[in-house]
């Protein structure tokens, strides 16, 4: 059987650290019917560093890698042009899994460990369904704009804002461009390249009206 063990570096510990969260980011979004564990190549036996919803396996930290895992992993280090692979396996009661494991590369490119995805086929599609619909009162639905360049991000930010200023009867007409500025300021959209003047050409004012907006903003 080939070693794949790895002497890790300061960079690849950061690099691994930084996965950690990472995977909590994603646990939350995908719902708990993902399995997702973090393996670090720096010793086999103790592999899995971070796990989150283990329950699908068993598996918690501090847990061996699996050989599947480590077939997974010969897959990838035979290819290099592979980052990685999904396939079908089963969890130690029989039940399905559709799997992926990732590779993690760190300083020179080498692989410093796994993400392996699994999840668990038996979830009901009611419980998939119901992590992606906003149940609670407390969820928030914000929009975003997918755009192609900055010059479509900011004039489609510049347009969204306006229509919800103008829609606003409690902002005075005076003061709607003040407004409207603000609100593209606490988006962040000033931070952009010559967004300043694009922004007045799309709003149809001058960048100095924008400029004074944008000082009144930043004193006050």
């Amino acid at each position: 059987m080939k070693d794949y063990t790895v002497r890790l570096t300061v960079i690849d510990r950061m690099i691994l650290e930084s996965y950690k969260s990472m995977l909590d980011g994603l646990a939350h979004y995908l719902g708990d019917g993902y399995e997702l564990v973090l393996h670090s190549l720096e010793n086999m036996e103790h592999s899995a560093i971070k796990v989150v919803n283990g329950y699908h396996t068993g598996r918690k930290e501090g847990a061996p890698i699996t050989d599947l895992a480590l077939a997974m992993l010969g897959e990838i280090q035979e290819d290099r042009d592979k980052e990685y692979v999904s396939y079908y396996t089963k969890n130690k009661n029989g039940e399905q899994l559709k799997s992926a494991t990732l590779a993690i590369q760190g300083e020179g490119s080498k692989i410093i460990g796994l993400l392996c995805i699994n999840f668990y086929l038996n979830t009901s599609f009611a419980d998939v369904l119901s992590n992606f619909i906003p149940i609670e009162a407390k969820t928030i639905s914000k929009s975003e704009n997918f755009v192609s360049n900055v010059d479509e991000l900011i004039e489609s930010s510049v347009e969204a804002v306006r229509a919800e200023v103008e829609e606003d009867p409690q902002i005075r007409q005076l003061l709607k461009n003040k407004e409207i500025v603000l609100r593209l300021y606490n988006q962040g959209i000033f931070e952009l390249k010559d967004s300043v003047v694009k922004t007045a050409k799309h709003m149809g004012i001058s960048k100095n009206t924008v400029y004074m907006h944008l000082r009144n903003i930043q004193e006050g």
